[in-house]
Protein backbone atom coordinates (compact mmCIF):
# COMPACT_ATOMS: atom_id res chain seq x y z
CA UNK A 1 0.00 0.00 0.00
CA UNK A 2 1.34 3.45 -0.76
CA UNK A 3 -0.07 4.62 2.55
CA UNK A 4 -0.44 8.47 2.02
CA UNK A 5 -1.20 9.74 5.15
CA UNK A 6 -1.42 13.62 4.35
CA UNK A 7 0.67 14.87 6.90
CA UNK A 8 3.74 16.10 4.91
CA UNK A 9 6.98 14.62 5.58
CA UNK A 10 5.39 12.09 8.22
CA UNK A 11 4.12 9.70 5.15
CA UNK A 12 7.45 9.53 4.67
CA UNK A 13 8.54 7.94 8.21
CA UNK A 14 5.20 6.65 8.21
CA UNK A 15 6.33 4.52 4.66
CA UNK A 16 9.87 3.39 6.03
CA UNK A 17 8.33 2.47 9.46
CA UNK A 18 5.38 0.15 8.00
CA UNK A 19 7.73 -1.47 5.57
CA UNK A 20 11.33 -1.98 7.09
CA UNK A 21 14.25 -1.91 5.04
CA UNK A 22 13.29 -5.14 2.93
CA UNK A 23 10.02 -3.34 1.89
CA UNK A 24 -16.87 -15.63 6.94
CA UNK A 25 -24.03 -24.91 5.99
CA UNK A 26 -24.92 -23.91 2.93
CA UNK A 27 -27.22 -20.73 3.28
CA UNK A 28 -29.81 -20.83 0.29
CA UNK A 29 -30.38 -23.76 -2.67
CA UNK A 30 -28.68 -21.30 -5.22
CA UNK A 31 -25.51 -20.47 -3.46
CA UNK A 32 -24.11 -23.67 -4.91
CA UNK A 33 -21.29 -21.97 -6.88
CA UNK A 34 -18.54 -24.59 -5.53
CA UNK A 35 -20.75 -27.56 -6.77
CA UNK A 36 -20.21 -29.90 -4.26
CA UNK A 37 -16.51 -29.28 -4.26
CA UNK A 38 -14.73 -29.58 -0.86
CA UNK A 39 -12.71 -25.64 -1.66
CA UNK A 40 -14.10 -22.69 -3.31
CA UNK A 41 -12.30 -19.35 -4.10
CA UNK A 42 -13.44 -16.03 -3.73
CA UNK A 43 -11.88 -12.70 -5.09
CA UNK A 44 -12.67 -9.38 -3.64
CA UNK A 45 -10.81 -5.75 -3.27
CA UNK A 46 -11.23 -3.70 -0.86
CA UNK A 47 -8.36 -1.21 -0.11
CA UNK A 48 -5.20 -2.51 1.71
CA UNK A 49 -5.05 -5.80 1.23
CA UNK A 50 -3.56 -6.30 4.51
CA UNK A 51 -6.67 -5.17 6.03
CA UNK A 52 -8.93 -7.50 3.89
CA UNK A 53 -7.04 -10.60 4.49
CA UNK A 54 -6.82 -9.55 7.74
CA UNK A 55 -11.35 -9.38 8.21
CA UNK A 56 -11.34 -12.79 6.11
CA UNK A 57 -9.01 -14.43 7.52
CA UNK A 58 -11.19 -14.30 11.17
CA UNK A 59 -14.69 -15.82 9.28
CA UNK A 60 -15.27 -19.17 10.27
CA UNK A 61 -15.17 -21.76 7.08
CA UNK A 62 -12.43 -19.60 5.64
CA UNK A 63 -8.82 -21.81 5.27
CA UNK A 64 -6.96 -19.38 3.84
CA UNK A 65 -6.74 -15.42 2.46
CA UNK A 66 -3.99 -14.59 0.16
CA UNK A 67 -3.20 -11.02 -1.29
CA UNK A 68 -2.32 -10.39 -4.40
CA UNK A 69 -2.91 -8.39 -7.36
CA UNK A 70 -6.63 -8.55 -9.92
CA UNK A 71 -8.21 -7.08 -12.79
CA UNK A 72 -5.73 -5.73 -14.90
CA UNK A 73 -3.58 -6.83 -18.09
CA UNK A 74 -0.16 -6.83 -17.09
CA UNK A 75 1.61 -10.14 -16.63
CA UNK A 76 2.97 -10.95 -13.16
CA UNK A 77 2.82 -7.47 -11.91
CA UNK A 78 5.00 -6.54 -8.75
CA UNK A 79 4.03 -4.73 -5.49
CA UNK A 80 6.13 -1.48 -6.41
CA UNK A 81 4.02 -1.48 -9.77
CA UNK A 82 0.66 -1.75 -8.71
CA UNK A 83 0.68 0.82 -5.58
CA UNK A 84 2.42 3.41 -8.09
CA UNK A 85 -0.33 2.88 -10.33
CA UNK A 86 1.60 1.94 -12.88
CA UNK A 87 -0.92 -0.69 -13.73
CA UNK A 88 -4.53 -1.21 -14.59
CA UNK A 89 -4.69 -4.09 -11.39
CA UNK A 90 -6.02 -3.61 -8.01
CA UNK A 91 -5.21 -4.60 -4.30
CA UNK A 92 -7.22 -7.85 -3.93
CA UNK A 93 -7.40 -10.90 -1.99
CA UNK A 94 -8.38 -14.48 -2.25
CA UNK A 95 -10.04 -16.30 0.28
CA UNK A 96 -10.35 -20.49 -0.10
CA UNK A 97 -13.31 -21.17 2.10
CA UNK A 98 -15.21 -24.26 2.92
CA UNK A 99 -18.99 -24.18 1.22
CA UNK A 100 -20.14 -26.38 3.68
CA UNK A 101 -19.69 -23.99 6.33
CA UNK A 102 -19.66 -20.35 4.74
CA UNK A 103 -21.26 -19.25 1.31
CA UNK A 104 -19.39 -16.82 -0.94
CA UNK A 105 -22.92 -14.95 0.00
CA UNK A 106 -22.13 -14.95 3.39
CA UNK A 107 -18.47 -13.92 2.49
CA UNK A 108 -20.07 -10.87 0.57
CA UNK A 109 -22.10 -9.98 3.97
CA UNK A 110 -18.52 -9.59 5.12
CA UNK A 111 -16.35 -7.73 2.72
CA UNK A 112 -19.65 -5.08 2.36
CA UNK A 113 -19.20 -4.68 6.31
CA UNK A 114 -15.54 -3.78 6.35
CA UNK A 115 -15.07 -1.42 2.95
CA UNK A 116 -16.54 2.21 1.63
CA UNK A 117 -18.43 1.02 -1.07
CA UNK A 118 -19.13 4.39 -2.35
CA UNK A 119 -15.59 5.38 -2.53
CA UNK A 120 -14.82 5.12 -6.41
CA UNK A 121 -10.82 6.93 -5.51
CA UNK A 122 -10.07 4.34 -3.90
CA UNK A 123 -10.23 3.20 0.58
CA UNK A 124 -9.52 5.32 3.44
CA UNK A 125 -6.25 6.59 3.26
CA UNK A 126 -5.19 4.31 0.13
CA UNK A 127 -5.94 6.82 -2.82
CA UNK A 128 -5.77 5.96 -6.46
CA UNK A 129 -7.69 3.16 -8.64
CA UNK A 130 -5.74 0.93 -7.89
CA UNK A 131 -7.05 1.19 -4.19
CA UNK A 132 -10.87 0.83 -5.43
CA UNK A 133 -13.58 -2.03 -4.36
CA UNK A 134 -13.94 -4.39 -6.65
CA UNK A 135 -16.02 -8.21 -6.28
CA UNK A 136 -14.29 -10.44 -8.70
CA UNK A 137 -17.08 -13.43 -10.07
CA UNK A 138 -15.30 -16.94 -11.68
CA UNK A 139 -18.34 -17.89 -12.53
CA UNK A 140 -22.52 -16.93 -13.60
CA UNK A 141 -23.41 -17.85 -10.28
CA UNK A 142 -21.05 -16.13 -8.46
CA UNK A 143 -21.98 -12.72 -10.76
CA UNK A 144 -25.70 -13.55 -9.79
CA UNK A 145 -25.14 -13.72 -6.17
CA UNK A 146 -22.78 -10.50 -5.77
CA UNK A 147 -25.07 -8.81 -7.85
CA UNK A 148 -28.06 -9.40 -5.44
CA UNK A 149 -26.01 -8.51 -2.23
CA UNK A 150 -24.88 -5.48 -4.21
CA UNK A 151 -28.86 -4.49 -4.81
CA UNK A 152 -29.78 -5.38 -1.18
CA UNK A 153 -27.54 -3.07 -0.18
CA UNK A 154 -28.35 -0.28 -2.62
CA UNK A 155 -31.80 -0.81 -0.68
CA UNK A 156 -30.92 -0.73 2.54
CA UNK A 157 -30.32 2.82 3.15
CA UNK A 158 -27.20 2.37 5.10
CA UNK A 159 -25.05 4.65 2.27
CA UNK A 160 -26.89 7.65 1.84
CA UNK A 161 -24.67 7.61 -1.40
CA UNK A 162 -24.40 5.37 -4.80
CA UNK A 163 -22.58 1.86 -4.39
CA UNK A 164 -20.12 1.92 -6.69
CA UNK A 165 -18.34 -1.51 -6.03
CA UNK A 166 -17.41 -2.64 -9.63
CA UNK A 167 -18.69 -6.95 -10.22
CA UNK A 168 -16.79 -8.19 -12.88
CA UNK A 169 -15.27 -11.05 -14.36
CA UNK A 170 -11.66 -12.39 -12.93
CA UNK A 171 -9.63 -12.95 -15.54
CA UNK A 172 -6.47 -13.68 -13.44
CA UNK A 173 -5.33 -13.42 -9.76
CA UNK A 174 -1.58 -12.71 -9.10
CA UNK A 175 0.15 -13.70 -5.61
CA UNK A 176 1.85 -11.04 -3.90
CA UNK A 177 5.29 -10.26 -2.48
CA UNK A 178 5.94 -13.49 0.77
CA UNK A 179 6.46 -10.31 3.04
CA UNK A 180 2.79 -9.04 2.18
CA UNK A 181 1.28 -12.50 3.33
CA UNK A 182 0.29 -12.60 6.78
CA UNK A 183 1.44 -9.16 7.09
CA UNK A 184 -0.67 -8.34 9.77
CA UNK A 185 0.29 -11.52 11.75
CA UNK A 186 4.37 -11.04 10.54
CA UNK A 187 4.10 -7.15 11.51
CA UNK A 188 1.49 -7.29 14.12
CA UNK A 189 2.40 -3.58 15.41
CA UNK A 190 3.00 -1.79 12.12
CA UNK A 191 -0.28 -3.23 10.83
CA UNK A 192 -1.99 -1.48 14.10
CA UNK A 193 -0.52 0.88 13.54
CA UNK A 194 -1.46 1.51 10.06
CA UNK A 195 -4.97 0.74 10.50
CA UNK A 196 -5.80 3.03 13.03
CA UNK A 197 -4.16 5.87 11.27
CA UNK A 198 -6.30 4.58 8.02
CA UNK A 199 -9.46 5.72 9.79
CA UNK A 200 -10.66 2.42 8.35
CA UNK A 201 -11.97 0.77 11.60
CA UNK A 202 -13.63 4.25 12.69
CA UNK A 203 -15.61 4.70 9.64
CA UNK A 204 -17.17 1.18 10.04
CA UNK A 205 -18.14 1.68 13.74
CA UNK A 206 -19.60 5.00 12.64
CA UNK A 207 -21.61 3.06 9.56
CA UNK A 208 -22.50 0.27 11.04
CA UNK A 209 -23.30 0.12 15.13
CA UNK A 210 -26.40 -0.67 15.94
CA UNK A 211 -27.57 -1.67 12.33
CA UNK A 212 -28.71 -5.23 11.68
CA UNK A 213 -29.16 -5.20 7.95
CA UNK A 214 -29.41 -8.49 6.32
CA UNK A 215 -27.03 -8.58 3.04
CA UNK A 216 -26.51 -12.51 2.44
CA UNK A 217 -30.16 -13.57 1.53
Amino acid sequence: MRHLFKIGSTGVFLSLFLYGPGAWAQLASDDSDAGGADTATATLAGGCFWCVEADLEKVDGVKEVVSGYAGGTEVNPTYKQVAAGRTSHVEAVQAVYDPSRVTFSQLLEVFWTHVDPTDAGGQFVDRGAHYRTVIFYENQMQRKLAEESKKRLEESGVFDRPIVTEIRELNRFYRAEDYHQDYYKKNAFRYRYYRWNSGRDQFLKRVWKGRQVNLSE
